[in-house]
């Protein structure tokens, strides 16, 4: 180890070192509260999965009601994403998270109290507005610290934390609901989200945003939130509510279009536009967005409706379904984690991210071919290829635009991507329920038909209203025909999501293969800044410092730090 008097500078040192001049422990010392936040909103949201359909039976809703309690937080997390990122370009970003964060656990924490589906719809949406911001804004403030090539390493870190919680939110959320309650799966966040916050504030200390008049364009918020906001109700309400082809379905679905080209317009003339459409001119950003959209489909669709499919079809209680779930989540972690660390050590992510698109085409092939009696070995097989493609491509598309993005742009253009998978989320999620509900209404209308008119009667009397049914207060007869037609109908809507998984493998393939870069946004908005540089090793050094000052909070000293054996920092002045 070096003298603290006259130290010696080692190889050891420098290789303990990242790109960004910070170490490793560094590193996620500065992650921590993020990866914490991160956890929070995942696990907020997948806990009450498995216990859904007991929560809407409960409630008195219908299966129009449990695709609502969905889409309301994909809708507002879609719709506030680009707000968020604007934002992050204009403000400060640490402050930003907090205040997603706030919002988000404070919704959920009153949605225990819910006493119908309209309340319970209600807050969904406002913790859709926070976890847009948890969303966005982590992977904006990754690009702050790490430099593009890092980033795939610290990415699978994320991504197993959303592994983590994707796998133990359903199954701690079924014990919940077995044990106490479901109430108690909205209140199962809170003390993660107080540490979270303490977290952020004590370890995240980002650069402080330059000082300049901040305009923010309040007219295309409204034009865009209004516009994705009415086609994505019409999405939702169409086919149930009225028909595709009606006078309310022409008016919603044109009234949505007009407000987009408006919109568009309006962007095209404002000084600081809400989603600049000069993005759209990088082959990179349009292919990666186009790709987004079908890994929302496969991701929030399968999660969705695979819990259905579990309880509704094969009559699991909240539980198992969470274990019985399990493959789909342990193919993404295994996915995200050993590709992330394969792109950072080499370089080069573009095999592994059209592999992973060509995992998600099958397993969703796969999952079409569904039965409430279909072997259970054939569904995990297929949840867990389904799962290795989206932890291939789903945090990567991300990586490879925030390699291109200018870094004026950076928060802007990673919120737009997340912006078009929670977009395709939420409209996957809308359709695949509208024709679920179809496709089920329909099966046992055939089904009941064919029964003897006793049975015909109790069936009426069961299954009046349209609500989802308990299944253990059914007959045994009865019981069947509804697993036949919900597993019938999970497959059908997976079938219905394979196109999109299909145009995710062409765009991917076409998108240019680019070399990860090694300098992370503050060292290149620094480069942007002082495009001659000045020469010398010094300069490179001092960028080094004042990025892990400005990350870790190290005091400011002039030297250059150096770690010893023992991780220990000794200046060298």
């Amino acid at each position: 180890m070096s003298s603290s008097k006259n130290p010696r500078p080692s190889t050891k040192p420098a290789a303990a070192l990242t790109e960004s001049g910070m170490s490793r422990r560094q590193v996620l010392q500065a992650l921590s509260g993020l990866m914490l936040g991160m956890f929070v909103s995942m696990l907020a949201s997948t806990v009450v999965s498995t216990s859904l359909p007991l929560i809407i039976s409960d409630l008195k809703g219908d299966q129009s009601a449990f695709t609502w309690v969905v889409t309301a937080t994909l809708l507002a997390t879609t719709v506030s994403t680009p707000i968020w990122g604007k934002l992050a370009d204009l403000t400060n970003r640490k402050l930003l998270l907090q205040i997603s964060l706030v919002i988000f656990v404070v919704s959920s924490a009153i949605a225990g109290f819910a006493q119908d589906t309209s309340m319970l719809i209600t807050m969904r949406v406002f913790q859709g507005l926070g976890a847009g911001g948890l969303g966005a804004l982590s992977q904006i403030v990754m690009a702050d610290i790490l430099s593009p090539r890092e980033r795939g390493r610290y990415a699978g870190f994320f991504g197993a934390v959303m592994a983590l919680a994707t796998v133990g939110g359903p199954l701690l959320g079924g014990v919940i609901t077995d044990a106490f309650g479901w109430r108690w799966n909205f209140f199962v966040g809170l003390p993660f989200a107080v540490v979270a916050l303490i977290l952020l504030q004590v370890t995240l200390h980002l650069p402080k945003p330059k000082k300049r008049k901040v305009s923010i364009d309040y007219f295309g918020i409204v034009l865009i939130s209004s516009g994705v906001s009415l086609l994505l109700i019409w999405v939702t309400l169409a086919g149930s509510q009225f028909e595709w082809n009606s006078l309310p379905s022409w008016l919603m679905a044109g009234g949505g279009v007009l407000l987009l080209v408006i919109a568009v317009l309006v962007e095209l003339r404002v000084k600081e536009p809400l989603i600049p459409l000069t993005l759209f001119r990088d082959r990179t950003f349009t292919l990666a967005v186009i790709a987004s959209v079908s890994v929302g489909v496969a991701m929030f669709g399968t999660s969705v409706f695979l819990s259905q499919y579990m309880q509704l079809a094969r009559g699991a209680t909240p539980t198992e379904s969470g274990i019985l779930t399990i493959p789909m989540m342990a193919g993404l972690l295994v996915a995200s984690t050993i590709v992330g660390n394969l792109i950072s050590r080499r370089g080069k992510w573009k095999a592994f991210v059209v592999t992973g698109s060509a995992l998600m085409v099958v397993g969703l092939f796969l999952l079409s071919r569904l039965h409430y009696d279909t072997p259970y070995l054939y569904v995990g097989l297929s949840m867990f290829a389904l799962g290795a493609g989206v932890g291939m491509v789903m945090q990567n598309l991300v990586l490879v635009v925030q390699n291109k993005a200018e870094v004026k742009n950076m928060g802007v253009a990673t919120s737009a991507v997340t912006f078009f998978r929670s977009l395709g989320g939420t409209i996957g999620v809308s359709v695949m329920g509208s024709i679920l509900g179809t496709v089920v209404a329909d099966t046992i209308s055939t089904s009941v038909r064919a029964l003897p008119p006793e049975q015909q009667a109790v069936a009426a009397q069961s299954l009046a209203g349209g609500s989802i049914p308990q299944l253990a207060t059914l007959p045994e007869w009865l019981r069947i025909l509804v697993e036949d037609a919900y597993g019938t109908s999970v497959g059908a809507i997976f079938l219905a999501a394979l196109p999109l998984a299909i145009v995710t493998l062409v765009a991917v393939s076409f998108l240019p293969n680019a070399q990860l870069g090694t300098q992370n946004a503050v060292q290149r908005a620094k480069g942007e800044e002082n495009p001659s540089g000045h020469a010398g090793a010094e300069s490179a050094s001092e960028d080094l410092v004042e990025v892990a000052e400005a990350v870790v909070g190290i005091p400011r000293t002039g030297a250059i730090p150096i770690l010893g054996d023992s991780g220990r920092r000794a200046d060298r002045t």
